[in-house]
């Protein structure tokens, strides 16, 4: 009787905007049985804004599929379109 946690990212979505959307799943099984299963999900933005200033989003630390989602992804009229998005919305 050996049980086994796991954490994998099992979804990954692209939003209209560029959003990365997330879903990481921790599933605890018995034996090779499911017992429990859980859900996280986290979305990361094509760009970070610190003040006044847009820069790339760090995603170093984001599974390798998401990177490379991510980089495919965010072109630059992508980044300015979010950009231009968020602005908008501060106003």
């Amino acid at each position: 009787m050996a049980l086994t946690k796991e954490t994998i990212v099992d979804k990954i979505e692209v939003l209209e905007m560029g959003q990365v959307q997330v879903r990481t799943a921790t599933r605890v099984k018995e034996d090779g049985t499911l017992l429990s299963s859980s859900f996280h999900r986290h979305v990361v933005e094509p760009s970070t804004k610190t003040g006044d200033t847009w820069g790339d989003t760090d995603i170093s630390g984001e599974d390798a599929r998401v990177q490379a989602i991510a980089n495919a992804t965010w072109t630059d009229s992508v980044k300015t379109a979010y950009q231009e998005m968020i602005d908008a919305q501060s106003i």
